[in-house]
């Protein structure tokens, strides 16, 4: 079998290289929601086959990003509510998880960096208090980086591979809440110094409260929304206050 350069095999290359592709697409919305894939149209926009092409919406499909219809063939794939809501349960469970091992097993460095991340964070929501907190960028992503840094592969893949790109679907095609973008990066702001301490139990239990709240935010979003009533909160004249501790 031909390989590349890097000695893997060049039908597996190109999959990879369609599925991050595709995926980009669909998580930033360039492929709407309930919008068609079409093989021959990918194959045709990447110069590629359509073996490779047909992989990649497999592994898109498995994700659950994309759905196959009866007679429509594969589309974008269009949560409800209740997805997103479920999908929040999970990760109540499995963030909290990952919060505590990333205490013990982030290195100084790691920390370190997690903290001037969130730090670097303040800026976006100065900007627009009231704003959205999406952080579409993975290596941006608070979460992926505590994910990513709990020491556990299996619980990493387990949300960054699978979770975080439904996650951004749903933020996708679900208002999001105005004001809790600001309170969100709070919260970040008090996990991360835990994990900056070592301290998993906290971290932990501060985790979980975060998800709980962005659910019950969403609650409330989607109440007053099915009411006609606007989600806007009332105007806040308080700035985000000093981190808790000297950021470089």
């Amino acid at each position: 079998m031909q390989t590349d350069e890097t000695g893997s095999p060049v039908a597996t290359s190109v999959t990879a290289r369609l599925y991050d592709a595709l995926l980009q697409d669909i998580v930033s919305g360039r492929i709407a929601p309930g919008e068609k894939l079409s093989e021959p149209v990918i194959a045709r926009r990447f110069g590629a086959s359509r073996a490779p092409v047909r992989e990649a919406i497999r592994r898109l499909q498995e994700r659950a990003l994309v759905t196959y219809v009866v007679h429509q063939g594969v589309r974008v794939t269009e949560p409800s509510a209740a997805q997103f809501l479920a999908l929040l349960d999970v990760r109540e469970a499995t963030e909290g998880m990952a919060a505590r091992l990333a205490a013990g097993a982030m290195g100084a460095a790691e920390r370190a960096a997690l903290v001037a991340l969130v730090a670097s964070h303040r800026d976006e929501i100065e900007r627009d208090p009231h704003g959205a907190y999406l952080q579409d960028q993975a290596e941006a992503d608070f979460h992926w980086r505590i994910a990513s840094g709990s020491g556990n592969a299996i619980l990493a893949e387990l949300l960054c591979d699978q979770f975080y790109p439904r996650l951004r679907l749903c933020r996708r095609l679900h208002a999001t809440v105005a004001g809790r973008g600001r309170d969100a990066w709070q919260e970040h702001v008090r996990i991360a110094e835990a994990i900056s301490q070592r301290d998993g139990e906290l971290a932990e239990v501060l985790m979980r409260r975060h998800i709980r709240a962005a659910r019950s935010a969403l609650e409330q979003a989607l109440a007053a929304a099915a009411a006609g009533r606007p989600t806007h909160p009332p105007p806040r004249h308080d700035d985000l206050g000093p981190a808790p501790w000297p950021v470089a």
